[in-house]
């Protein structure tokens, strides 16, 4: 196994993911602000799923945003 190749090929992944879910999320903390159902000071509890079947690979990440002015 090439450890390098497979170092990039997780990095761009990991890219990849970083990126979209910033996006969704910014988006999507827009929308409640607008909406009016998240407000300054709010806790939004985010948890991101990582599975690979072939490896039974499944991971939560969970941690906490904080919405500040």
């Amino acid at each position: 196994m090439n450890e390098d190749a497979l170092n990039i090929q997780i990095r761009k992944f990991l890219k990849k993911t970083g990126i979209t879910s910033q996006r969704a999320i910014e988006q999507a903390v827009r929308d409640g602000i607008r909406a009016g159902t998240v407000r300054n000071g709010d806790r939004l509890e985010a948890t991101m799923s990582l599975s690979i079947r072939q490896l039974g690979l499944d991971v939560d990440v969970v941690d906490t945003l904080e919405i500040e002015e």
